[in-house]
């Protein structure tokens, strides 16, 4: 396993990190025992930060991975978030921010988190996110209740906006850097190089897209993006490799993204990912693949607040 420096930290974090959402049946009903076997092997692999939040299966994510870790907690690296929570409910409030850490804490089995992330701020109004969230997350940081902080998001420009204002250790952008989208390139990296803020990249295969697994009824993505599933499995197939893993392999080669994380609940899937790592990829399979997708390329979808989600920049020639 290879690891890299998170941003100014010192958290040097495994290039592959354990997304603990499916843990919450957020795509399907998973095995709780399962899920057990998943994270112990993830960390006999060398994966060493696990990501979470109450969100995901409204608190049962955070509970089964605080079981999971009950006797390995000092072997990773710990992050989880704040914000949003079950059933629609966004509070970025500094009290429930406060709550929101201790009831994490609670769930996860410990007294600290390495990485407290202020989840999908577009959601927020931007006042109060920056200047009542993220300020109340950096005092559960002074109080050692978290190492260090940070926020995610959907819309890559407004996390370049947001990330300008205010000062955080991290940033977690998701769904921008895939083989379907590389908008992260545009703002955010190089805002992370001139800050020195950790990025951290997710939902690399965009919530199975890019996978051979059915995609869920509830992704939003255009339906044209959708219909580029079967496509991309039979142009992978044509070299012997499965989408997934080379979807996976390709994200986690992005130089400057410190970590990216892949939602696991599986030990047969974990392995399978701690394969994906080491195969190469043929040029021209990325060539064509470049091809295929440039109709779809950079069309997600908007989430949050109208005017949380910026504009591509247009630029006179």
């Amino acid at each position: 396993m290879e690891y890299r420096k998170l941003g100014k930290t010192d958290l040097n974090v495994s290039l592959l990190s354990f997304g603990a959402s499916p843990l919450g049946n957020v795509f399907d009903e998973t095995d709780e025992d399962e899920g057990r076997r998943a994270v112990h092997a993830a960390i006999d692999h060398g994966i060493n930060f696990f990501d979470v939040a109450p969100f995901y299966g409204d608190t049962l994510a955070e509970t089964r991975l605080g079981k999971a870790l009950k006797t390995k907690r000092d072997s990773v690296y710990l992050a989880t978030k704040c914000g949003r929570y079950g059933n629609g409910v966004f509070d970025f409030s500094q009290d429930r921010i406060l709550r929101s850490i201790d009831e994490s804490l609670e769930r996860l089995q410990t007294d600290y988190v390495d990485l407290l992330t202020v989840h999908d701020i577009e959601f927020g109004d931007h006042d109060q996110v920056v200047n009542e969230a993220i300020p109340a997350a950096l005092k559960i940081k002074q109080m050692g209740k978290a190492r260090y902080v940070g926020f995610s998001g959907l819309p890559v420009r407004y996390l370049a906006k947001v990330a300008r204002e205010v000062e955080v250790d991290t940033v977690l952008s998701w769904g921008h850097y895939t083989l379907l989208a590389d908008e992260i390139n545009d703002e955010l990296v190089p805002l992370s190089l001139e800050k020195g803020f950790g990025l951290l990249n997710a939902a690399p295969l965009m919530q199975r897209i890019l996978s051979d697994a059915p995609i869920p009824v509830w992704q939003s993505s255009p339906q044209a993006v959708k219909d580029m599933q079967p496509k991309l499995l039979a142009l992978c197939r044509e070299y012997g490799l499965a989408l997934s893993d080379v979807a996976l392999k390709y994200a986690v080669s992005h130089p400057v993204i410190a970590t990216t994380i892949v939602g696991i609940s599986e030990q047969h899937r974990l392995e399978q990912n701690i394969r994906a790592l080491d195969i190469q990829i043929p040029d021209e399979l990325l060539q064509r693949i470049e091809t295929l997708v440039a109709p779809v390329k950079n069309q997600l979808w908007f989430e949050g607040k109208p005017e949380n989600n910026l504009p591509k920049p247009t630029f006179l020639s």
